[in-house]
């Protein structure tokens, strides 16, 4: 997936892209954004932009090889997070 302008590969995705990356609805990706449980972004010029390290790191702390594996981190839901869920960030 090359810019066809530069002939590099892209180091940002806007919004719309890194949520089709996701796999998730650009609102999803907005809520996460708002409610500070979704991948880190930058705003550059007033424009959103997510870094592929980022999203691909983030999607990296839901891993789990079963459902009994209890881990460090996870991904949380989009939606405002309770106190016991924000005391394990």
């Amino acid at each position: 997936m090359l810019d066809p302008k530069t002939g590099l590969p892209p180091r940002f995705l806007r919004t719309p892209d890194a949520a089709r990356f996701l796999g998730i609805s650009i609102r999803t990706l907005e809520k996460h954004r708002t409610y500070g449980t979704g991948p880190t972004y930058r705003k550059i010029g007033g424009r959103i932009v997510y870094a592929l390290d980022d999203l691909q790191g983030w999607t990296e702390s839901g891993v789990r090889r079963s459902t009994t594996d209890v881990t460090p981190s996870r991904v949380f839901p989009a939606r405002p997070l309770t106190l016991a869920e924000k005391a394990t960030l």
